[in-house]
């Protein structure tokens, strides 16, 4: 779980919240300890997604310059992202949003680290999206883990309301 979750902050094509459902059902059939389990993955969520940032600051200079990272991240998006980063209450909105956007996740925190964003600002805001999420998904999956397909159901549609309010 720990592994999976800091390659899911690396960008791995495998949602995060499958992770933490699987995670919720160890717990949820005794495989593994509930408290322990949402420790794991708060963990491993911020690790990789401290190491986006580590990337961004300590080389995205360099890997910008490289083909395949220059056509996705063009001067003009570092130019907007600075703008939306360094406007009134931005970064806090960005970081703290970017936790319930999948997909664009591994983008906005390396671009965090790649702008300079203090660490310490990342982590508060990407740290207490998590300390709401997780918890929240693996204990969903544990106190409901007879009703899995429920369970499922209510996290999709709390996403995709997540991202309407994000919109």
């Amino acid at each position: 779980v720990f592994g999976i979750l800091i390659l899911c902050g690396f960008g791995l094509p495998i949602p995060e919240d499958i992770t933490l459902i699987a995670a919720g059902i160890t717990a949820y059939y005794g495989m593994t300890n509930l408290w322990m389990m949402i420790v794991v993955c708060l963990v491993g969520i911020l690790a990789g997604d401290g190491a986006m940032w580590f990337l961004g600051n300590r080389y995205g200079a360099t890997l910008l310059k490289k083909k395949a990272f220059s056509k996705l991240m063009t001067p003009e998006r570092i130019a907007d992202a600075r703008k939306k980063f360094k406007s009134k209450s931005g970064t806090s909105r960005i970081l703290f949003f970017a936790r319930f956007m999948p997909g664009l996740r591994a983008a906005i925190f390396f671009c965090s680290g790649l702008l300079h964003i203090p660490y310490r600002s990342f982590l508060m805001w990407d740290g207490l999206a998590a300390l709401i999420s997780v918890p929240a998904i693996i204990g969903f999956v544990f106190y409901l883990g007879d009703q899995i397909d429920f369970v499922v159901r209510w996290i999709k549609r709390a996403q995709y309301g997540m991202l309407a309010l994000i919109a």
